[in-house]
């Protein structure tokens, strides 16, 4: 017999997902549809911010940051282990924006929004404050104001795996074949790409949350007339090896417009981005180009005192961002606020969704829910804006208590590890630790404190079958561990992982 449910989403990034996990909280029956790992694409090639955009303030988009501002601080709250506050020194460059003016801006960031917890901003002598010691003598007066830092990837993750202990059904590596309206309901065909397996459900509602790929679901799987809806900008970002021994970031500008960030990351790195490029080809193939790197690299040594070179780059990613096409001349003057879109001229409803931002997907759900409440006749309450997700069951500001005590719980455990696994999964790294109170019971170490049990965590709860699930998505490991330790791994998953549908 042919599953129904309500609502069909096709596409396992932060929107999808985000779609998914407020839909089944409201009582729908769900189903998403991933054609690789979830956050593969556009939501893990991120600059790892939840901000409100102060950039956005100069194009006129108040809305759109003033809802950013006001999430800011609710998603904090929701997974205190992947998120929490970072402050960011903006240099006043003499040659670019008046200093009155970054002050007028950071002046609305702090009373735009709803900020409780966050430190307001404050003007730096650069000449005598040790935040000016790594930049160039030529900057002598700054700011420093709030925003916060994310685990883009696992912010995904973790609305998917809160959407499936919910009662959705989160599919990856599923590709949507075709989806047609019959009799009312949606006909999805779908292809489990592991096993080959094809299938057939229906729904009453379908979201196309394809990100970069919205347009070809539209054309392509749906079958309708593709316009031109959105406007594919490559951002790329590299990593070296740590600029500066503090915890501030640093947000530079650029006589083109742009800004660039200088983000602590991993503890031993920094991370520089992102590039604003309009993009033509398959999204799936993007990568970093030479000139990206001369960029970004020329971009950070304007400002601080040891240049930054391309033979420093440890590490880069890049992704594309579906921004809607609103017909802006250069890329970095599109707008990055999304747009939703409804279609019921075949019988069934569908929800397209364009653009968007990961600070503002947990808002983005809840208007695409009353979008599905008007057309399906079906009312249903907002609830997400004082939940949290799996393992953020703490108090917002209580992580460090939270790590210090999961130590004290499990003594024989290399502290590192325990830090790390607190705040990849928080309290659900408790449940990682109770297999052994002894390092050994952990299982088999692949490196970089990465062991059995941990990966056994992430092949049942999160969805992961391949290597690169783990090195670069559910954790950042892959900067640390060895080809030899990558490979062992790889081979280590490959037995682990059955071909056969979980």
């Amino acid at each position: 017999m042919t599953r129904h449910f309500d609502i069909f989403v096709i596409g396992g990034g932060i929107n999808g997902c985000g779609i998914a996990r407020d839909a089944v909280g409201r009582g729908r029956s769900v189903m998403l549809a991933e054609m690789n790992d979830l956050a593969q694409g556009t939501s893990s090639g991120s600059t790892k911010l939840i901000h409100g955009g102060l950039r956005y303030l100069e194009h006129f988009e108040f809305r759109l940051v003033r809802e950013s501002l006001m999430e800011r601080e609710r998603l904090w709250a929701m997974a205190p282990q992947i998120i929490w506050p970072m402050r960011f020194v903006l240099p006043h460059h003499k040659g670019l924006r008046p200093a009155w003016m970054l002050r007028l801006g950071l002046f609305m960031y702090d009373h735009l929004g709803g900020r409780r917890l966050l430190p307001s901003t404050r003007t730096l002598n650069l000449r005598t404050d040790p935040l000016g010691a790594p930049l160039s003598d030529t900057f002598t007066k700054g700011f420093e104001y709030s925003d916060c830092w994310v685990d883009d990837a696992r912010l995904v993750v973790l609305n998917a795996r809160d959407a499936a202990d919910r009662g959705a059904v989160v599919r990856t590596r599923t590709r949507v074949m075709s989806a047609r309206v019959a009799q009312g309901k949606w006909q999805v065909q779908m292809l489990d790409q592991r096993t080959g397996v094809e299938e057939i459900v229906t729904a009453d509602v379908l979201i196309n949350a394809a990100g970069p790929w919205v347009d070809d679901v539209i054309g392509g799987v749906v079958g309708r007339n593709n316009a031109h809806n959105v406007r594919l900008v490559q951002g790329s970002h590299i990593v070296v090896p740590r600029l500066f021994d503090h915890d501030r970031s640093y947000i530079f500008q650029n006589a083109d417009g742009r800004v660039v960030f200088a983000i602590p990351y991993e503890g031993d790195y920094t991370l520089i981005g992102t590039t604003d490029r309009d993009f033509d080809g398959d999204p799936a193939d993007i990568r970093i180009s030479d000139e990206e790197r001369a960029y970004l690299t020329e971009a950070v040594s304007a400002y601080f005192r040891k240049p930054v070179t391309v033979d420093d780059i440890v590490w880069t990613y890049s992704a594309v961002r579906p921004l809607y096409d609103d017909g802006a001349s250069r890329a970095q003057e599109a707008t990055r606020d999304y747009v939703l879109t409804s279609d019921t001229d075949a019988g069934a409803p569908l929800i397209n969704v364009f653009g968007g931002k990961i600070t503002t997907f947990r808002r983005l759900a809840e208007e695409v829910m009353e979008k599905i409440d008007t057309v399906t006749g079906r009312k249903s309450t907002p609830w997400t804006a004082r939940s949290t997700l799996p393992g953020g069951d703490m108090p917002t500001t209580g992580f460090d208590d939270f790590a210090t005590a999961l130590q004290a719980e499990f003594p024989a455990v290399d502290g590192a590890t325990v830090t790390r696994l607190a705040r990849l999964y928080g309290t659900v790294a408790r449940d990682i630790l109770t297999s052994s109170q002894d390092e050994g019971g952990l299982g088999a170490h692949f490196g970089a404190g990465i062991h059995a049990a941990e990966l056994h965590h992430l092949i049942r709860r999160e969805w992961v079958t391949e290597v690169d699930d783990v090195l670069y998505r559910r954790t950042k490991l892959g900067l640390r561990l060895t080809d030899a330790e990558k490979q062992g791994l790889s081979d280590w998953i490959r037995n682990e992982v059955a071909p056969a549908r979980s």
